[in-house]
């Protein structure tokens, strides 16, 4: 694999048109367990493009348009310091969260957890074997929590597979022992109704909050019937967490949010929410909920109640993430056009869908309201054979800025500042070529995040990456230093 330095604004690519919970860790051989994209329900698998899509890939690549097969590209101010391909866990990687000197990052087989403490020279301390997707994972204190989004035979890490039809079947979370990074011990589960796609901590002092995302129900599920209008809310204790369990499933859309369908062509229906952010400073939080994107206030993280609620039924397909800034004044939401498994980063899909949009928070207390102010998207076309679509990231704790960095799958990496909020507009971008010439094969970055001065992405084929940002708009944030980072739970950074 080589690695080419290219200007910052590279040419378009223009072709584009059409025992008990028992212990299972350390360096184990596993096979890959079902994977899907997110938040796509079929296994993961290549499909083949057009001939005429396979001739405009590769003629971008011979005209310099797109990097070639796995090349490595860059803007001048990024660095690529380092890269850890997929070892025992061998299934899709997703999401990442840090404490101190390591990283902890999601794979849908299990998890890993990476010593960052010499960012150039990462190494592997632990691999769990857990399968069950999307394990999305977040760390707080000696524990550490896993969302496990299909069905399973029952609540270990040796289940299997097994039909959601099947009153049997689990879904839920797995709370992980980390007091020892080198032997994690698997000490609780919690089902929760439809599964847990994403979760996000809304931490105390003596307990962990969190909430559960999950979506998608159906007559034909025992546990996941709808209406399913609400998240589920668990409660942990620190000093107990094996009695962890739901406490309440407060219902966010009343009237059954977004009907999507006939009424909004191309919008997802609400049935749940994808994924929620909260900002403990501010009692804040919120939500990406498939067709609507939502504002709540957490003063009781108990029971969030919500102050505003919008939709996009013009451009946005799927409310997938979101993202405060630091002053908790704006929000960008994503929109995961065609489930992460499609080529949405083409001329033929435009620059407002499949994008972020930056919204403003105007108004105090319960009068506040999210005001759309503009899109953004990565400016470089991607070849009908990536996968590429808006996804996750985080500020970049820039002083006086708005600034985030965030993955795109097969787009790569951007670095974008939204310090006006109308426009938004890349500083910087790290990204490989495509998988393949011939087919779609789903890969690239699922989650790009900055943690005390580097940029780390886990990338859903190639592994774990480390990148540096020599920037004069982004060098305050290198003074900031987190002992913990959960993404979705946003921190006060200063």
């Amino acid at each position: 694999m080589t690695s080419l330095h290219r200007p910052r604004v590279r040419r378009r690519y223009l072709g584009a048109v059409a025992g008990t919970f028992g212990l299972v860790a350390a360096l184990l051989a596993a096979g890959p367990a079902a994977a899907t994209p997110d938040p796509g329900d079929s296994p993961s698998t290549a499909k083949e493009v057009s001939p005429g899509q396979r001739s405009d890939t590769k003629s971008a690549m011979e005209d310099g348009d797109i990097p070639g097969v796995d090349e490595i590209v860059h803007s001048d101010n990024v660095r690529h310091l380092a890269n850890i391909p997929k070892q025992a866990l061998q299934s899709v990687n997703s999401d990442l969260a840090f404490q101190g000197k390591y990283a902890f990052a999601g794979n849908y087989d299990g998890f890993v957890i990476y010593d960052i403490s010499r960012p150039k020279a990462p190494r592997t301390v632990s691999q769990v074997l857990c399968p069950g997707s999307q394990n999305d994972i977040s760390v707080s204190g000696d524990l550490l929590f896993l969302s496990t989004d299909s069905s399973r035979s029952d609540n270990s890490c040796s289940s299997a597979s097994q039909p959601a039809t099947e009153k049997s079947s689990w879904e839920g979370m797995k709370v992980f022992d980390i007091s020892d990074k080198r032997n994690p011990k698997y000490v609780a589960a919690v089902e929760t109704a439809c599964g847990s796609h994403t979760h996000t901590l809304a931490p105390d002092r003596r307990d962990v909050y969190i909430y559960v995302s999950s979506y998608s129900p159906s007559e034909t599920f025992p546990d996941c019937r709808p209406p399913h209008d609400g998240i589920s809310v668990i409660k942990v204790p620190r000093s107990a967490p094996e009695k962890a369990a739901v406490i309440d499933f407060p219902v966010l859309f009343p009237d059954g949010g977004n009907p999507g369908g006939s009424a909004n062509p191309g919008v997802s229906k609400t049935t749940g929410c994808h994924d929620i952010t909260t900002f403990p400073k501010l009692k804040l939080a919120a939500g990406a909920c498939m067709g609507d994107g939502i504002l709540m206030d957490i003063s009781n993280p108990a029971a969030p109640k919500v102050l505003d609620r919008v939709q996009d039924n013009v451009n946005f397909a799927f409310w997938h993430s979101a993202t405060f800034n630091e002053r908790g004044n704006k929000v960008v939401f994503t929109d995961e056009l065609g489930g992460g498994g499609a080529a949405t980063c083409n001329e033929a899909t435009g620059s407002t869908r499949g994008a972020d949009g930056v919204y403003d928070i105007a108004g105090k207390g319960d009068k506040r309201k999210l005001v759309f102010k503009s899109y953004y998207k990565i400016p470089r076309h991607q070849a009908d054979t990536e996968n590429c679509v808006a996804h996750n990231g985080s500020l970049i704790p820039s002083k006086n800025r708005d600034i985030m960095v965030q993955a795109w799958y097969q787009g790569g990496v951007s670095i974008w500042d939204f310090t006006d909020s109308r426009h938004p507009k890349e500083i910087g971008y790290f990204e490989r070529g495509p998988i393949s010439t011939d087919s779609l094969v789903t890969g690239g970055a699922w989650s790009a995040y900055y943690y005390n001065g580097h940029i780390y992405s886990n990338d859903i084929a190639k592994g774990f990456d480390v990148l540096a940002i020599d920037d004069r708009r982004t060098d305050s944030a290198e003074s900031v230093r987190m002992r913990e980072l959960n993404v979705q739970t946003q921190p006060d950074y200063r």
